[in-house]
Formats: structure tokens, sequence, C-alpha cells
């Protein structure tokens, strides 16, 4: 049997968008800034994909850029207005537990001149909102905090967030990393108080090398990217038609009916909870409820390595993850897990299990039972 639980570094195309997009890259393959008629054609799918997320989000379509995917978006948000904003100040607020993807633009506008706060973070990984509060000061120009963590699932107080910091200065930015939140929650940027939302599509079973960046008509931002001027100069370069068309697809696709798929992946967590958690020495970080999301799960099993876990299940056709996917072959701790204060014996010992719509109580039962197996033999191996 293969089973593939690593839904959060990536997940299946639907077989629909696969469809969709062969047919753009083999037959309606135009360029949308073309006049004639298959550039018309192109144009015609990047406006059904702008039509499709706005809907989805209940904002205006010409607040949806089209991106690369989450790094692209995050990049953009950060840095568009960091520099676009910089005379109001130069104060920065993210979190210790974000994507690479935010805490690296960070590390590179620190080095530019920019201050930069990094919220703690509790034992479950949640922001503390009285920290966020007392953070801020009249020099603060953006919050960037994420909606779903990718390593272990905690979820943040967005709105509560959103709020709070618009009561304290409604010119701050509010900027949401919901790479692993979006497709599995609904989010509306304008009730939560979301100035710029970065979405990738390979997370909801779009293709890989797409997303967007939903960015609020009254925010100022600097593109970062330079060239022909399309989406109204904020992001150069000719669209990645068939990519873009697949991202719609998925958003439709994986909306059709969340509130039945979130619960029978809730219904799987819960299983895979219970089931682990009869290993002796076995913890589960962060939310093990409804209250973290309902498709990750972080495993620290004393005793056995990540890698050595990792690679004795993929040889029982088991695939699950050591950490994020995005820095996994640069082994160093977790960011998240030390931030949460995991201890340090356990920090090498963590297995992130991500599922998807796609996911069995089969699989599940699987993964559990070749972990009943082989854990104590791994363990007995490295006593020795």
């Amino acid at each position: 049997m293969e089973v593939y639980l690593d839904n959060s570094a990536t997940t299946r195309c639907f077989d629909e968008v696969a469809a969709l997009m062969t047919q753009i890259m083999c037959e309606d393959y135009g360029n949308p800034s073309s006049l004639h008629r298959k550039g018309v054609q192109a144009e015609k799918y990047i406006r059904y994909a702008k039509d499709v997320i706005a809907r989805n989000l209940k904002v205006n379509e010409k607040e949806i850029f089209f991106t690369s995917g989450g790094t692209e978006s995050d990049n953009l948000a950060l840095r568009g207005c960091a520099y676009a904003n910089c005379r109001m100040g130069r104060h920065l607020i993210t979190t210790q537990i974000e994507h690479p993807a935010v805490l690296q633009t960070m590390k590179h506008l620190e080095e530019e001149g920019f201050r930069v706060t990094y919220l703690p973070v509790d034992e479950k990984g949640c922001i503390r909102l009285e920290d966020l509060e007392r953070a801020v000061t009249g020099e603060t120009i953006l919050v960037s905090i994420m909606h779903t963590n990718n390593e272990v699932g905690s979820m943040q107080p967005i709105a509560e967030a959103g709020r709070a910091i618009k009561r304290i200065n409604p010119r701050i930015l509010f900027h949401v990393d919901a790479v692993q939140g979006y497709g599995k929650f609904r989010i509306y940027p304008k009730k939560m108080q979301i100035d710029l939302l970065s979405v990738s599509g390979h997370k909801i079973h779009g293709p890989k090398g797409s997303g967007f960046l939903y960015i609020d008509e009254k925010v100022k931002i600097h593109p970062i990217l330079f060239g022909g001027g399309q989406q109204n100069g904020i992001r150069s370069g000719t669209e990645n038609v068939p990519a873009i068309a697949g991202l719609a697809k998925a958003v439709e696709l994986v909306y059709r009916d969340l509130d039945r798929e979130v619960e029978k992946l809730y219904h799987i967590k819960r299983i895979f909870v219970e089931g682990v958690s009869k290993i002796d020495h076995v913890t589960v970080n962060g939310h093990p409820d409804e209250t973290g999301a309902p498709h990750v799960v972080s495993v620290s099993i004393q005793g056995v390595r990540s890698e050595v876990l990792l690679h004795a299940l993929e040889d029982k056709g088991i695939y699950v993850s050591a950490g994020s996917a995005c820095s996994a072959r640069k082994p160093q701790p977790s960011a998240t897990l030390r931030a949460m204060g995991i201890s340090q014996d356990l920090l090498g010992s963590t297995i992130r299990f991500s599922f998807s719509i796609f996911t069995t109580i089969e699989e599940i039962n699987y993964t559990l039972q070749t972990m009943y197996d082989i854990i104590p033999m791994l363990r007995k191996y490295t006593r020795r």
C-alpha cells in the first residue's frame, strides 16, 4: 500500500485541474496580452480565475494578483509594503513561527534598516494578543501573522489580531500568510481586517508554481518585479495561464463541499491522534483536537530520530515529513518547535503527518499499525 501523508508539503492535483491545464497548454495557449483570438481566449481564463477567487473571498476582482506561489506572494506583500510605506515608519511585526518565506524576508528587511519584532508563542504554538498589542509602536507600518502553522497546525487568532491592530492604528497594514489555512477554512479579508493575503495553489490540489496575493485596493505597495506592466504593474511578466486557470479550478473544487470535507479531515485526525497516543513516550504537539488545523499532526517520538523513522516508514510505502519541506534538506532544529519550548531531546525526533481529502481511514490504520510494529524495534536499535 502507498500512503501519502505529506500534504502540507504538496498535494496531488485534482484530475479536473490537470485536464484543464492540459487543454490550455496544448490548445488555448495564446499570450493573454496578444490582441488576436488566442490571446483573447487566454485572457478569458484569467478573468474567470479572478472572478472565482474574488467571489470566494468576497472581495473585488481587481484586488487579486497572481504569483508563482506563497513565497512570491509573501515577498511581494512584505517588501512591497515596507518600501512603499517606509516614510510612515520602519517597524514591522511578525511571529517566531512563520514560514521561511516570511522570516527570511524579514531578515532581509532588517539588513536594509527596518526593525522587526518577532512575537513569541505559547506551548501550543499560538501568539498572545497582549504581546501583539504591546509590540505596536508609532513607527509600526506592517504586521504579518500566518493563519495556520505548516509544522504543527496551530491556528492564530487572525480576526482578533486584525481588530486589535486596526483599533490601535487603522493605517497599519495586516498581512496574513494563509498558505496552509486557505482551502480548509472560509477566509474573508474584509471582515477579518486583512489587508494582504498570500495563497499557494499546490496546497489545495492545484498546480505547483501557482498562487495569488490579495491586496486591498487602499494598500500602498511597490512592485518587486519590473517588466511589461502586466497585472496593473504590480506583478509584471506574462501570466502563467495554465497555472492560473488550474488554481481557480482547484478553488472551485476544494470549496464545493468544504464543510463535509473538513469534518472528514477532523475525523481522520481524531483517529490518528487517538491511535498514535497509544505508543509509549509519544507527544502530540500543538492542538490535537479541533482547535487546531484539521490536516496537520506533529508527533514527537522519544528515542527515535526523525530521519530514521521517516525512511523506515518510507520502506513501508508511507510518506511523511520531518518538518517543513521548504527547509527540510537543510538539517537544523525547527524554529517553530523551539519557539514552542519543545525539549531539546525531542527536537530531532519529530515527524509531521498531514492529510488531504484523498486520505482514507484504511491508510491511517495501516500507518498506525506500521508504527506499532517498527517503533519498538527502532528504539531497541537506537539504544545499541
